[in-house]
C-alpha cells in the first residue's frame, strides 16, 4: 500500500490496473480490504484504488479530534488530488455512501458515475423529531459500554438490537463474512470507534436534486427495511438514478453476492461509457 500524509494523519491506499479510474470507500468500522472481490475482477480493466478512512484499518487513528462525512469526504478529495484523478467513478458502502453523497453533493456532475451498495442518508435510518437529534445521541452509553467491553463485542450488540427488528441476516447472510467484518471492527481502537460513530450520528444528509452523475443504488434483499427506503429515495433524487435489490444478501451486498455485485456493476459502468 502506498500513503499520502495530510496535517492531521496519513492515509493509506492501494491502486492497481490502468484504464479509468474506479475508487471504493469501504463503510464504517471496515477497512479496504472488503473490496478485495471488486479489486480482483476489476483491475484488468479499471484503475482501481481502494484507501481506509481514517479511523479504520492500517490508517488508524488521526490527530482530528473530531470527525465527520464531511472530513471524510476532504480526505476522499485529497486522495483523487493526489492521484491526479479529474473525473472517477465512485462506489461508496454505508459510511462511504455517505461520503460519495456528499461529493456528489459539492460536485453534480464532475463523477463518472457513481455507486451505492448498502446506501443510506441517515444514522438511525429513520427519521427523528426536529432537533431532537443531538439530545438522542447513544455516544454516552457507547463510551461506557466501549470502556468495559471493546469495540468488538460493542458492535456484535448493537447488530443485536438491530436484529430485533429486521432479523439475523441483516447484516450479511453468510457467517464468514460477518466475522470477516467483526475482525476489521476489532482492530480499531476504543477512541476511534467512538469518533467514527459519532460521526456517522451527526450525519446530515446533503441534498441531491440537480446531480447529473449516474447513480447506481445496490442492496440486499436482508437490508433493513428503513435503510431500503432510503436507497429508493436517492435513486429517485438524482437525475440519472436506478436500483437493485439482490436476493440472499445484507447490508454487506458486495461479499454477499460478489459476482452478481460485480455483473450489475460492470453493466452500469458500460452503460455510462466506463
Amino acid at each position: 500500500m502506498a500513503t499520502l500524509t495530510l496535517e492531521d494523519g496519513t492515509i493509506y491506499y492501494e491502486r492497481v490496473g490502468d484504464g479509468p479510474p474506479l475508487i471504493f470507500v469501504h463503510g464504517g468500522l471496515m477497512n479496504g480490504q472488503a473490496w478485495r472481490p471488486q479489486v480482483e475482477y476489476f483491475a484488468d480493466d479499471y484503475e482501481v484504488v481502494t484507501f481506509d478512512v481514517r479511523g479504520h484499518g492500517q490508517t488508524g487513528a488521526t490527530d482530528a479530534d473530531q470527525y465527520s462525512i464531511d472530513l471524510f469526504t476532504d480526505d476522499l478529495e485529497a486522495v483523487l488530488s493526489h492521484l491526479e484523478i479529474d473525473r472517477p467513478i465512485l462506489c461508496g458502502l454505508s459510511l462511504g455512501s455517505m461520503v460519495v453523497q456528499s461529493y456528489l453533493s459539492r460536485h453534480p456532475s464532475r463523477a463518472a458515475g457513481a455507486i451505492l451498495p448498502g446506501a443510506l442518508r441517515s444514522m438511525p435510518p429513520v427519521a427523528l423529531p426536529y432537533g431532537t437529534k443531538p439530545f438522542l445521541s447513544p455516544s454516552p452509553a457507547l463510551a461506557s459500554t466501549l470502556s468495559t467491553t471493546g469495540p468488538r463485542t460493542t458492535f456484535r450488540s448493537l447488530l443485536y438490537s438491530v436484529r430485533a427488528t429486521t432479523g439475523d441476516h441483516w447484516l450479511s447472510v453468510d457467517p464468514d463474512v460477518r466475522e470477516q467484518a467483526l475482525d476489521a471492527v476489532g482492530d480499531i481502537s476504543r477512541a476511534e470507534f467512538q469518533k467514527i460513530f459519532a460521526a456517522l450520528f451527526r450525519y446530515e444528509p446533503p441534498e441531491l436534486v440537480g446531480v447529473t452523475t449516474p447513480t447506481l443504488v445496490i442492496h440486499g434483499a436482508s437490508e433493513a427495511p428503513p435503510v431500503k427506503q432510503q436507497g429508493e429515495a436517492i435513486a429517485s433524487e438524482v437525475e440519472d438514478g436506478s436500483r437493485f435489490t439482490f436476493a440472499n444478501a445484507g447490508h454487506l451486498v458486495n461479499q454477499d453476492r460478489p459476482q452478481a455485485f460485480n455483473e450489475a456493476t460492470d453493466a452500469f459502468l458500460n452503460r455510462i461509457g466506463g
